[in-house]
């Protein structure tokens, strides 16, 4: 029985632990970020230590057509996707008029709308195959506004709602989709998002192995909606809702402040 995971910005990061943990299993697969050849790298270490098959699509998924390009590529190769693991994403510090709006829309290109298109082209076909998981790799970010890294967290807040409701939808129809909402995890991300200096990463976060085992066990329970760790779990679900709005903001703001 096919078990191919469909797995985007696999070039670092969670990315590439959720292609080690999936591969770890026994299943074939398919890798796509910028970086050809680190996905080339990870495709011979795979194949090599799991006998798996690795499939490598290096593109730009935030460019226009971007993830449709990607859909066409992987069909054309005649491979079926059972699983859908939408991982790739950016951020970027510091306040939204201060920043290029190049690199705004860029953001949202990526973290939404290539979601949303590859999400709707993968989950129609696993409903026309019977069944399939999906994986939206979303953050704590999307449980609160956030000042300093307004549209990031606005483009998780997107991702937890937009699961959430095409999950309700699918599920009857042998799909779920399940959101992963770490904390802090230790990867670029910080790097490229200009955050190094701040309160948000001075702590350190968790491992982005073990970030993956956590989603990847998530998704094929099922689950909705789950966080990394259970007392981040229990302040952003209890109570952050509860504090008055202006004290989140503020609180958010600091901890993402230079």
């Amino acid at each position: 029985m096919s078990n191919t995971a469909l797995i985007t910005g696999a070039s670092s990061g969670i990315g590439m632990e959720f292609a080690r943990y999936h591969a770890s299993k026994g299943g074939d697969v398919i890798v796509t970020a910028r970086r050809e050849d680190t996905l080339n790298t990870l495709k011979a270490e795979l194949e090599q230590k799991h006998g798996v098959k690795v499939h490598v699509f290096a593109l730009d998924l935030g460019a226009d057509g971007g993830a449709e390009a990607l859909y066409q590529q992987v069909k054309a190769a005649g491979l079926k996707v059972d699983i859908l693991i939408n991982n790739a994403g950016f951020g970027g510090q510091g306040a939204h008029i201060d920043r290029p709006l190049k690199d705004e829309l860029g953001m949202i290109d990526l973290n939404v709308k290539a979601l949303v298109a590859l999400t709707h082209l993968a989950a129609a076909d696993m409903v026309a195959q019977g069944g399939g998981k999906i994986l939206q790799v979303g953050s704590t970010a999307g449980f609160m506004p956030g000042p300093n890294q307004a549209v990031y967290f606005a483009t998780k807040a997107f991702v937890k709602s937009f699961s959430e409701g095409i999950d309700q939808e699918l599920r009857p129809r042998g799909v779920t989709s399940t959101v992963l909402a770490p904390g802090y995890v230790e990867t670029e991300f910080a790097q490229a998002a200009n955050l190094e200096g701040t309160k948000l990463v001075s702590g350190g976060g968790k491992t982005p192995a073990s970030v993956a085992k956590h989603g990847y066990d998530a998704m094929m329970r099922g689950d909705l909606v789950t966080v990394n760790e259970r007392g981040l779990g229990f302040m952003v679900n209890w109570v952050i809702p509860l504090l008055p709005r202006r004290q989140v903001l503020k609180m958010v703001q600091n901890m993402q402040a230079k």
